[in-house]
């Protein structure tokens, strides 16, 4: 399988070719093989291009841009449904490849394959050894009641506990914040004090000023 991308190498906007650079430069990374076709100067890949990107993923006037990504003849999509597989730790998924031992996304599909294969195991235990069949007597019922309230009660104390912390933080936050605002108050006051008081310091030098010139020219 190959991984086909077209680009424009000519392209006159900076977007596209950042766009471009930047799905060339991850594939290269990944050590992915891949081919680059050129719709700018080759009329063949153009039209290829636009007739095999599905209908609903082509703009309002109907012609795609670069770069768009395909695996063989197969869509995979352009650079907005790359960049969200690259965010998710899912490019090879997008580009329709098994994802390489050891990768993060092989992690996670191995995750998901664990506990697809453990519910399907619990599903099937529970249809071999159906509960209603066994008559459990009063007592043990009772006693297994008794000890899944205990445990309940055990379960809701750490989350007590825990709601208990949020609201102390919560509080504190406030508190803080509150601090903050009264700091910031205090230092708009000081200023404006400052400022009074420059304000009241050069009237009164005025004033003293004009006192002595009058006295002069008396």
């Amino acid at each position: 399988m190959v991984i086909k991308v077209f680009l424009a190498s000519s392209s006159g906007s900076t977007a596209i070719k950042k766009k471009q650079q930047d799905v060339v430069g991850f594939l290269e990374a990944l050590k992915v093989d891949y081919t680059q076709l050129d719709i700018a100067c080759n009329e063949e890949n153009r039209m290829w291009m636009r007739q095999n990107v599905p209908e609903e993923k082509k703009p309002a006037n109907g012609i795609p841009l670069p770069p768009q990504i395909f695996n063989e003849n197969g869509y995979c999509g352009d650079y907005e449904t790359f960049f969200d597989a690259k965010e998710d730790n899912m490019v090879y998924a997008f580009l329709g490849l098994p994802p390489p031992p050891g990768s993060k996304e092989a992690e996670l599909a191995d995750e998901e394959h664990v506990v697809e294969n453990g519910t399907h195991a619990e599903e099937t235990n529970a249809e071999e050894n159906p509960d209603d069949s066994i008559e459990v007597p009063v007592e043990e019922r009772n006693g297994n009641d008794e000890a899944t309230e205990g445990e309940t009660v055990g379960d809701e104390a750490p989350a007590e506990e825990d709601q208990a912390v949020e609201e102390t933080d919560e509080a504190q936050a406030e508190e803080e914040e509150e601090q903050e605002e009264e700091d910031l108050q205090s230092e708009e006051e000081e200023e404006l004090r400052q400022l009074e008081e420059q304000d009241e310091q050069g009237s009164e030098e005025e004033e003293e000023a004009e006192v002595q010139e009058e006295e002069e020219t008396e």
